[in-house]
């Protein structure tokens, strides 16, 4: 693995830890003034993010949509100008439930400029936000 691959690993790393605390300021400094995130369509927070505080909008969204426990870490491998990383998106509100996703980053001069999540089912997301929903209106 290249020198720079393993930078971009580090990056991954140190994004990941700094949006679990919340530490919108150490985050940003790994993100392109040009960067975006695009959620589907399918999603309900669906959209394309732009800017250093779309990761902080984007978060604010889906934790206020959702009863998140945690984002578990499973894998990450880097190539190229790309790092996957595989995890699961916990969500309390449903039993610990288990959603697994694949995000893709995007980097450019050693900081990200892309971010692109991959849901293998989206159905307990939707289903999780809907039942939020409803249990507001009641």
């Amino acid at each position: 693995m290249s020198t720079n691959q393993e930078r971009n690993l580090d990056v991954v790393r140190a994004l990941y830890d700094a949006t679990s605390k919340a530490d919108w300021t150490a985050a940003e400094l790994h993100l392109t003034d040009d960067f975006y995130v695009t959620e589907a369509g399918t999603m309900p927070f669906a959209g394309v993010y732009h800017g250093r505080g779309a990761l902080r909008e984007l978060f604010t969204k889906v934790m206020t949509m959702l009863d998140v426990a945690s984002l578990d870490l499973q894998v990450l491998t880097a190539g190229g100008d790309h790092v996957v990383a595989l995890l699961d998106m916990v969500l309390a509100a449903d039993g610990q439930a288990r959603v697994p996703i694949a995000e893709i980053f995007r980097f450019r001069e050693h900081k990200v400029c892309e971010i692109r999540p991959y849901y293998f089912d989206p159905r307990p997301v939707i289903a999780a936000v809907e039942a939020r929903r409803r249990a507001e209106k009641a």
